[in-house]
């Protein structure tokens, strides 16, 4: 016996880092903040078709998940920049393979996706 209950079982690593990043803007904010710290409404404008509110949402998340660092800066008016932390450039680096797989096969996965729908 380890002395572990239940519920203090491991969770599969996969399922850590899906938690994090799931969702329609995630992925997109960690691409858009791993060229550098940004500004709510540059993120905005490269990130075509998210509403304000989604976009708050999501950085709050991936803030409360430490991914995302946000910080103020004390001027007139305030001024507030995200960026990636240290475990937000370690993830994003993970993600740059999944990406290269998606380029790598986007002709042939859109065409499965086009004659299934």
């Amino acid at each position: 016996m380890n002395g572990k209950s239940d519920a203090d079982h491991d969770v599969c690593g996969m399922s850590v880092a899906i938690d994090v990043v799931g969702g329609k803007w995630k992925l997109h904010l960690m691409w858009v903040l791993g060229a550098g710290p940004q500004r709510f409404g540059e993120i905005r404008r490269l990130l075509e078709g998210v509403s304000e509110k989604v976009l708050a949402e999501n950085l709050r998340q991936l803030e409360s998940s430490g991914v995302v660092h946000r910080e103020v800066f004390p001027e007139i008016p305030p001024r507030v920049e995200y960026s990636l932390t240290p475990i937000g450039h370690e993830l994003a680096a993970a993600l740059r393979p999944l990406e290269e797989w998606g380029d790598k096969h986007r002709v042939e996965l859109l065409g499965n996706l086009a004659s299934v729908g």
